[in-house]
This record gives C-alpha cells, sequence and structure tokens, in this order.
C-alpha cells in the first residue's frame, strides 16, 4: 500500500480558477447569451479576488469569445462554450449563490472497497481524500475512487487538482457523463472532524458514479458538504 498525506496537489492558477468557474456558469445557464456579467469590483469582491485577477480571467474569456465588454456599459455573455470546462460537472455553490471552486488532496491510498468490487476488479482503487473550497471556504469533503490498474504508485503531489483533468491528461480518457444520487447520512469521522461537526452528524452527500467517453464506469465517489455553507445546484436550459 502506497500512502501519502502532504498536501501538494498541482494547482491551477487563480486566474485561471476564476476562468473556469465563469465557464462553468455561462454552460450551466447561470448567465445567458446577452445577459451582463455584474460589475467587476462587485464580482471581484463576491470571489474574493484582486480586480486585476478577475480582468485577466475577462480577457481569457472574451479571447474565447464568450463575453464581450462594451465601453461605459459593461461584460456580456456572447455565448456558451464549446465542450465541457474543466468544472462542468461541478454542482456546490455558496447559498449566497457562486463561488469559484478548488480543492487540496490529502490522501491517496490504494485500498480494496468490498462494494466496488463489481465495477473494478476485486475493488482494488485508489482512494483519494480531498478539501472542497469555494472562494477558497471550506464547505465539502471527498472521498473519489478510481481502478488501482490505471497507476502502480501514486503520491499526492503526482495529482491535478482538477481529477478529471487528470485523468484525461495521463490516463487516456475523459469523464463524458455522471450520475448523481443524492441523500443525508452520517458523516465518517474525519469528514466531521474536518468540516467541524460532532463525530456522527448527518450530513448532505451527493453519491456519484462518473463514466468516460468510452461509457465505461471509470469513478465512484462521496461528497459530503456542510449546508449551513453551501447547497447542491444543477441548473438546465
Amino acid at each position: 500500500m502506497s500512502l501519502s498525506n502532504t498536501k501538494q496537489t498541482k494547482k491551477l492558477p487563480i486566474y485561471q480558477q476564476i476562468t473556469e468557474y465563469l465557464s462553468r456558469e455561462i454552460s450551466s445557464g447561470r448567465w445567458l447569451a446577452g445577459d451582463r456579467l455584474p460589475i467587476e469590483a462587485e464580482l471581484a469582491a463576491n470571489l474574493g479576488v484582486a480586480i486585476g485577477t478577475l480582468r485577466k480571467a475577462l480577457a481569457k474569456l472574451e479571447e474565447d469569445g464568450l463575453i464581450e465588454r462594451r465601453q461605459g456599459s459593461g461584460t456580456y455573455v456572447s455565448r456558451a462554450p464549446d465542450g465541457k470546462p474543466v468544472y462542468g460537472f461541478f454542482h456546490l455553490e455558496l447559498l449566497e449563490g457562486g463561488g469559484a471552486p478548488s480543492a487540496n488532496t490529502l490522501i491517496a491510498e490504494q485500498r480494496d472497497v468490498t462494494f466496488l468490487a463489481s465495477t473494478f476488479p476485486g475493488g482494488s482503487v485508489w482512494s483519494i481524500r480531498r478539501e472542497r473550497m469555494l472562494n477558497r471556504r471550506l464547505v465539502a469533503m471527498e472521498e473519489i475512487f478510481f481502478n488501482a490498474a490505471h497507476v502502480r504508485s501514486l503520491k499526492v503531489d503526482d495529482l491535478h487538482e482538477s481529477l478529471y483533468l487528470h485523468y484525461e491528461t495521463q490516463f487516456g480518457f475523459w469523464i463524458s457523463k455522471v450520475e448523481d444520487q443524492i441523500d443525508c447520512a452520517k458523516a465518517p469521522t474525519w469528514v466531521c472532524e474536518a468540516l467541524g461537526f460532532p463525530a456522527g452528524t448527518v450530513l448532505p452527500r451527493v453519491q456519484r458514479w462518473s463514466w468516460s467517453n468510452e461509457d465505461k464506469v471509470e469513478e465512484f465517489s462521496y461528497t459530503w458538504f456542510d449546508p449551513n455553507k453551501a447547497r447542491y445546484i444543477a441548473r438546465w436550459r
């Protein structure tokens, strides 16, 4: 068994986190073509970033043709992005709305998980435990499982902050669809401790099955989130 517990996950630059977040929000239908985005000062304050960082993100979106900045009027959505943004399947947001997602990987551990034996050979998986933040505020804890056959040795600092991006660049597949099941359950002790709840607290939980572009289940995950800080949201258009 290989075990790592250092926090050295490969991070997206902050401006790219903001770019991906805004792209996701446009893709999900929060802002439609023709809608005006909040003014820069308000948007930067809501995201907890400097105006300069926000403008760098907006410049990238404008370069990609997703937004248009009109002098004296504001910033408007031009179109939805092609394909899926990095956080396209991410469905948590702050109670007040929005929030740029980021993550810290805590542990990468290889083990056998009985209930996954029919999905992955013998249930042999890598278990990844992570903190999930919105605007750098801790709102959730995740445990993610994928087939141990993909890699023999794995350390925290091998992993990208976006596991979906890691799968694409390192394992040669990408996640094309997911199924979420939402319930409430007693959270594990490590989750309660991290989120500041008494042991055995019942918390909202998202169980997710993820399929690759080859229509094969490649990941199963649990996400427990703090309902005082975040909510699960899905939008269609």
